[in-house]
C-alpha cells in the first residue's frame, strides 16, 4: 500500500492532521492558499507546495476546505493526473456536492468519501477522529487506510455519497441547539440564585444531559476561556446548511430553524472569528465574564 497522501487546506484541523498523519509513518504533502499555514505544516515535517496543482496524482488525498465550493473547485485540479486512488473529503460540506465529486472521481476510477470529522484539534492530533462516513462500498474499502489513520478505525458507514454530510451537519445542528438551551436554561438558575455550574452537574447527571451541560458550558463558558477552536462562524453555517438540507428534501424542523436564527443573530453581534460557545454572550449574558 502507498504511503503518500497529501491534504489539502492545512488550517486548525487540516494541519492537526497533516501532523498526526506525519508522526504515524505517511509522507505527507501538503497545500493551503495561507502562506503561514504552509510554513507551520512544514515545522511539522509536511512537504507542503506553494500550488494545488503540485498534488496532482497523489494516490491518496485528505481534503479539509471551508466550503462545498471549495471542494467541487478543487478535485478536478488533484485528478488532472492520473494515480490517485481515493479522496476522504473531511469537509463539513452540502450533500449534493458531495454526491457529485463522487460520481465525477469514480468517471476516473477513484474513490471519493465524504468523512467529516468530529474531535476537534485534541483528535485530530491524536489520531482519534471520529468520522460520518457516505460512499459505495467499494470506495470506503479503498479509502479504508486513510479513514482508519484519522480516526483509529472509529468511523461509521452511514450510506451512500452525501450520507456522511446529512448526519454531520444533523449533529451540528443539534450541538446548536443544545448550546442555545442549555445557555437559557442555566441563566433561569442564576436569576433564582443557583449557581449555575451546580446546576450544569446536577442536569449533566440526569434526563437533560447533553454535552452542552457536561463540558461546552463548565469547560469554556462558565470558565470564561471560549477557547473551543472551533469558530462561530462555521457553527452558524453548519447550523444554517443543516436547515437548507431539510428543506431540500421537504422537511421543515422548527425547532432548528429557531436555532438556526438565534445563531444568525450572535454571528451578526460577535463576528465569525468568535469561539463557538461564546453564543452564550447573546443567549444568556449573566453567564458569561
Amino acid at each position: 500500500m502507498s504511503k503518500h497522501i497529501a491534504v489539502v487546506g492545512l488550517g486548525s484541523m487540516g494541519g492537526a492532521m497533516a501532523a498526526q498523519l506525519v508522526e504515524a509513518g505517511w509522507q505527507v504533502g501538503g497545500f493551503d492558499p495561507s502562506p503561514a499555514a504552509r510554513a507551520a505544516a512544514r515545522e511539522a515535517g509536511v512537504a507542503a507546495v506553494d500550488t494545488l496543482e503540485a498534488l496532482a496524482g497523489t494516490p491518496y488525498v485528505v481534503l479539509s476546505l471551508p466550503s462545498a465550493a471549495v471542494v467541487e473547485a478543487s478535485l478536478p485540479v488533484l485528478l488532472a493526473s492520473p494515480g490517485t486512488l481515493a479522496v476522504v473529503d473531511t469537509t463539513t460540506s452540502q450533500p449534493d456536492t458531495s454526491a457529485a465529486c463522487a460520481a465525477r472521481a469514480a468517471e476516473q476510477g477513484v474513490a471519493f468519501v465524504d468523512a467529516p470529522v468530529s474531535g476537534g484539534r485534541t483528535g485530530a492530533a491524536a489520531g482519534r477522529l471520529s468520522a460520518f462516513v457516505g460512499g459505495e462500498e467499494d470506495a470506503v474499502e479503498a479509502a479504508r487506510p486513510v479513514l482508519d489513520a484519522l480516526t483509529g478505525g472509529q468511523f461509521r458507514h452511514l450510506g451512500g455519497p452525501g450520507s456522511g454530510n446529512v448526519v454531520k451537519l444533523l449533529n451540528n445542528v443539534l450541538a446548536a441547539v443544545n448550546l442555545v438551551a442549555v445557555g437559557e436554561a442555566l441563566a433561569v438558575a442564576r436569576a433564582y440564585g443557583v449557581d449555575p455550574a451546580a446546576a450544569a452537574e446536577g442536569i449533566s447527571g440526569a434526563s437533560g444531559a447533553s454535552r452542552a451541560s457536561s463540558a461546552m458550558y463548565p469547560d469554556w463558558v462558565l470558565s470564561g476561556s471560549y477557547d473551543s477552536g472551533f469558530s462561530l462562524g462555521l457553527m452558524a453555517r453548519d447550523a444554517a446548511l443543516a436547515v437548507e438540507t431539510a428543506a431540500l428534501r421537504g422537511e421543515t424542523p422548527r425547532l432548528l430553524s429557531a436555532a438556526s436564527e438565534r445563531w444568525q443573530e450572535a454571528l451578526a453581534a460577535l463576528g465569525p472569528a468568535a469561539d463557538f460557545s461564546e453564543i452564550a454572550r447573546t443567549v444568556a449574558p449573566t453567564l458569561t465574564r
